[in-house]
């Protein structure tokens, strides 16, 4: 019995130790399985792991459709292969068509646009085509879960075969196909605000998206989705029927650096940049947090009542009419619905593109607080405009425009002159292209601002620059033209606030621009000795000119107390001719490059050239005069001021200076001169500067002034007299002075200005200048009491010497007395320099 039971106990080990290796064996199997199965997951880079694929497949979700659904309809698709040339194309375009990313989106919404005006367009005269859903608008959403950003329109929508021909070939206007078949002539204005290229704007979106999807609903069709990666696409019925009613769904896929664009803030911007004056609403799904009051739950009702019950059995010691008047306010509380006030985010369509564009409307239509409020949303300045245009310009290209001139010119606008600026917009067809052109208004109108719209202007696939640079030339001839017209429309007081900002920049144009140099003419405006207050334009001075006066005559300084005062002027303005003031550093420059004005030729009276008086019996006087003081101005010439001057001659325009420095026709005068010294950037010994600065001028006398009649007399009486060379030269230099020039010797000068006036006052040349005393010194004993009495006052440690004295050791031990001591020696020092003084004096008297 015991042999068969412990058989029994062996056989039943024996069971178990299999049955345990069988499932280890069996486990290992699984892990080893499982290993397999880790290492292939485990490589990211495998194409061919399932959970990558699972993931594509769950990074497209459509609305309404589930993971399983889009694989089913993957399936199902048509798949179509791009052609060859447009695999190419598709390179050219992500990597180098469009410089800057952000413009996938001007050209979806143009497309949009363009599909609304189609709709729109057939439904004036096929009334149904609009059928329910009447509203033309565009809409945007973007959904940062799924990282997709969704454009929506109502427009006219594609079949399934426009799905086909539009976005599987390059350049293939949907547009272009749609006016060849409205050929009607009544139709061709509303037919060329459609510009739609569902062609190479739309494949810019490959610029953002890894993945595009489009979801279109037409009214001959069914609704279908078109899906592409950039590299083939597919088409397939949309099994969720019609969502959109009418119109195209475009999805796309963002890759994650453009995961910017998914923020509201930032479409807004891009719209507001490129679409803001689109012809349809633009809609922005956007969130706003509100404070709005909801109903109290039961709970916290109670929670209110009980502390509000605690609150009464506190005690209570005030009076009774406040316990009145608290009760009476319970009640009313308790009356009234219990609220809370609770933050909530809600989220809603927001129009983004609100400013239309006015240029399109008639000018008898629009009211100028309308034209302002325009100027300030489109320019940032916060005050009205101080003149305006508007107009349509028809030609080689026709476009509508509005110009705008600011009250204020920008701080920086002369620091940066030549600079580029972006205050002339281009738009085509109310889609904005560009503000980056250099050429569209001349530097000196850099100031203007404005919109520029062209219907028919010819562009690039990319839209961003211009293939005909001749036209552009033609815009900006007809903008510069429009911009001065509004300029000399200015009314008199606002032309004056306009002056005062904008004149360098008329003077500058009048350098420049050669080709509206005498419309520019017309703007300008100088002082004048006509008036003390107000400035005068050319026009004018040329109605006040006398009857044989044969030019303008003008003067540069650099201020009005100087050109008034100049010896140029001294006779003109007595004989009362006008004479216009250049007192701004651009002035002269300005002049100089305006050879005549309505026949009448500039005359600088600070140069040679001019004839004051024209008549026969004054020419022969001053003939005579001439041959009289030919003497005195040989003698100048070649004699006293031989290297200084050209020539010596007799003047016709000074009336109480002696003489005047004439630069000649083609040289430098004084103001010139000057600006031209202090130039920022100026070379030191420039051959240009040299060959001006160093040329020899004309000295001009005044026969009728006493210095001149002396030195006349002097000269003939003995040509070698010194003093009447010192007099001459002088002269020359007070006239260099007097003319704006600088001296090249001014201690020179000084000296001779000395000379004369030690003459004039019987001062003998050779008596020397009185020579300074001579100081003198105090005795050793006395300087070190007064150095040891200011020791007194400091640290006795700070000034110890290695030789003291048995004096200074009395004077520590006594500081009072030695404190007096030196007030006494000082007075006796000062009585003893007196006396010396004295002394020194009698021996040079005698």
């Amino acid at each position: 019995m015991n042999k068969k039971l412990v058989l029994l106990g062996v056989v039943a080990v024996l069971f178990c130790t299999a049955f345990v290796r069988a499932e280890e064996d069996s486990a290992a199997t699984e892990d080893a399985t499982k290993v397999e199965d880790d290492i292939g997951k485990s490589r990211d880079a495998s194409k061919t792991d399932d959970e990558t694929v699972q993931k594509e497949e769950e990074a497209i979700k459509i609305d309404g459709l589930n993971v399983a659904q889009v694989k089913e309809l993957r399936e199902k698709a048509e798949k179509h292969v791009f052609q060859a040339e447009v695999n190419r194309m598709m390179k050219l375009i992500i990597n180098s068509l469009y410089k800057n990313k952000e413009i996938f989106l001007r050209e979806l919404i143009s497309n949009a646009s363009d599909a609304l005006d189609k709709i729109r367009f057939l439904s004036l005269t096929d009334k149904a085509a609009l059928g329910e859903n009447t509203e033309l608008t565009i809409k945007i959403k973007a959904d940062k879960d799924n990282r997709a950003l969704h454009i929506t329109d109502t427009g006219i929508g594609m079949t399934k075969q426009d799905l086909i021909n539009n976005l599987g070939t390059i350049a293939k206007s949907g547009t272009s196909d749609f006016l060849a078949k409205l050929g009607d002539a009544q139709s061709a204005v509303e037919m060329t605000d459609l510009i739609g290229q569902f062609g190479v704007g739309f494949y810019s979106s490959f610029l953002v998206a890894d993945r595009v999807v489009v979801t279109s609903k037409h009214n001959d069709d069914e609704q279908y989705i078109w899906e592409s990666d950039s590299t083939s696409f597919s088409v397939v019925k949309d099994p969720r029927g019609n969502t959109l009613g009418r119109g195209s769904q475009i999805s796309l896929y963002l890759k994650e650096e453009a995961a910017d664009y998914l923020e509201g803030d930032s479409i807004e911007d891009l719209v507001k940049k490129y679409s803001q004056f689109i012809n349809f609403n633009i809609y922005l799904w956007k969130s706003k947090t509100e404070t709005v009051e909801e109903p109290i739950d039961e709970d916290e009702a109670k929670d209110e009542a009980d502390k509000k019950e605690e609150k009464k059995d506190e005690p209570k010691d005030e009076k009774k009419d406040d316990d009145d008047e608290a009760k009476v306010e319970e009640e009313k509380e308790e009356d009234k619905p219990k609220t809370k006030k609770v933050e909530k985010t809600t989220w809603d369509w927001e129009l983004v593109n609100s400013n239309k564009p006015i240029w399109t409307r008639k000018q008898s239509e629009i009211e100028d607080k309308e034209y302002s409020e325009f100027y300030k949303s489109f320019s940032k300045d916060s005050e009205d405009p101080l003149a305006k245009a508007h107009f349509v310009a028809e030609g080689e290209v026709t476009f509508r425009s509005i110009l705008f001139v600011p009250k204020a010119n920008p701080p920086e606008v002369f620091s940066n002159y030549g600079s580029k600026r972006d205050y002339i917009k281009m738009y085509v067809r109310r889609v904005f292209i560009t503000d980056n052109f250099e050429d569209m208004m001349p530097k000196y109108l850099s100031f203007v601002r404005g919109v520029v719209d062209s219907d028919d202007l010819p562009l690039n696939v990319s839209r961003e620059t211009l293939q005909q640079h001749k036209l552009l030339k033609v815009i900006k001839k007809k903008l510069v033209r429009k911009t001065l017209d509004m300029l000399k429309k200015i009314g008199k007081e606002d032309y004056e606030k306009f002056w005062k900002e904008f004149s360098t920049n008329i003077k500058l144009g009048v350098m420049e621009d050669h080709t509206n140099r005498t419309r520019l003419a017309k703007l300008l405006r100088f002082n004048s000795s006509n008036s003390d207050k107000e400035t005068t334009s050319l026009a004018d001075y040329l109605e006040r000119m006398k009857e044989k006066q044969d030019a303008i005559y003008f003067m540069a300084g650099s201020s009005r107390a100087e050109v008034e005062k100049s010896p140029f002027v001294e006779r003109l303005l007595k004989k009362g001719y006008e004479v216009l003031y250049l007192i701004e550093p651009v002035d002269e420059y300005c002049i100089q490059s305006l050879p005549e004005f309505e026949g009448k030729k500039f005359q600088n009276v600070a140069k040679e050239g001019l004839n004051i008086d024209g008549s026969e019996k004054t020419k022969e006087q001053f003939s005579e005069l001439r041959k009289q003081y030919e003497p005195i101005t040989t003698w100048l010439s070649e004699n006293a001021l031989k290297d200084k001057i050209e020539k010596a001659v007799v003047s016709e325009r000074l009336t109480t200076s002696p003489c005047a420095l004439v630069a000649s026709s083609y040289g430098w005068s004084g103001n010139m001169e000057r600006i031209m010294r202090a130039q920022a950037y100026a070379k030191a010994k420039d051959p240009s500067q040299e060959f001006y600065s160093e040329q020899k001028k004309t000295l001009e006398i005044n026969t009728r002034h006493p210095l001149i009649k002396e030195l006349r007399r002097r000269v003939e009486a003995d040509q070698g007299d010194q003093t009447a060379k010192d007099l001459a030269v002088v002269m020359y230099e007070t006239a260099t002075l007097r003319s704006g020039y600088n001296l090249k010797d001014t201690s020179g000068f000084a000296g001779r200005i000395e000379r004369m006036l030690r003459l004039s006052m019987d001062i003998s040349l050779d008596e020397k200048i009185e020579e300074e005393p001579e100081e003198v010194e105090d005795d050793d004993d006395d300087s070190k009491e007064e150095v040891n009495a200011d020791s007194d006052d400091g640290d006795d440690g700070d000034k110890k010497t290695e030789e003291k004295t048995a004096e200074e050791t009395d004077d520590k031990e006594k500081p009072s007395e030695a404190k007096d001591t030196p007030i006494e020696e000082k007075t006796e020092d000062k009585s003893d320099t007196q006396e010396k003084v004295d002394e020194s004096s009698e021996t040079k008297k005698g």
